[in-house]
């Protein structure tokens, strides 16, 4: 059975979250502090985080942050009233995977979350992607480049993973979406263009020299490292 964390300080949205999600199989525990939600996330195993942003004695913002040092592939899911295209992006650049706006849709909750527990085992354990210098390993779901390590989300790493898998493709962002993400796509956020920049901006840092090419009017295209071996079709 799955275990999820749910820091919420809201009681009644609390009740209904977990009631609901309890009744779908899935084992709850709830924090109405953030402080001490923030000390079972560190110290319990989880396999997933529902986190509130506004929290009346720390900040979730600071404990998606904490989180994210402590375990960079645990999938977290941010609830929260905000919902402005700057609230949504300093979530998912404090580390969030996804985040679903108050008042919100039960059934699309469990979507969003079905989503996240099946893109933290969408790779076998043995399989690992790699493109040069560039390595994925999904077992420790690390990446490296120039043995130097990549700090990757649990969101950032399948998306390489999936541009890796399909290096040379022009990939619509309809196709991202639902394969990476894996529920329905709101074209009123920019969130592929927001990941990808992450991509872009921790590939550079390493000095690693390959690209995720715009392709204008389509989606992106992975262009593979110079130092890469050619695969036999």
């Amino acid at each position: 059975m799955h275990r999820i964390l749910l820091i919420e300080d809201e009681r009644q949205v609390a009740a209904f979250v977990r009631q609901g999600l309890e009744e779908e199989g899935y084992a709850v525990e709830w924090e109405a502090a953030g402080r001490e939600g923030l000390r079972r996330a560190l110290s319990e195993p989880f396999d997933l985080i529902l986190l509130d942003i506004r929290l009346p004695d720390h900040n979730g913002l600071e404990i998606c942050r904490e989180v994210r040092r402590h375990d960079p592939a645990l999938p977290i899911l941010m609830l929260t009233a905000l919902d402005s295209v700057e609230d949504r992006v300093e979530g998912l650049r404090a580390g969030a995977d996804d985040y679903l706006p108050k008042p919100f849709a039960f059934n699309e909750l469990v979507a969003r979350i079905e989503a996240l527990m099946r893109r933290s085992r969408l790779e076998p354990a043995d399989r690992t992607h790699t493109d040069g210098p560039l390595e994925l390993d999904p077992a420790t779901r690390r990446g490296f480049c120039l043995s130097e390590q990549l700090d990757l989300s649990t969101t950032e790493f399948d998306l390489l993973a999936y541009f890796l898998a399909r290096r040379g493709q022009v990939l619509s962002r309809d196709e991202i979406h639902r394969d990476v993400w894996g529920h329905r796509f709101d074209r009123g956020t920019n969130l592929i263009d927001v990941y990808v920049g992450y991509l872009r901006r921790k590939l550079r840092d390493v000095g690693c020299d390959a690209e995720i090419e715009t392709v204008r009017g389509v989606g992106y295209r992975y262009r593979p490292t110079s130092e890469s071996t050619p695969t036999a079709s």
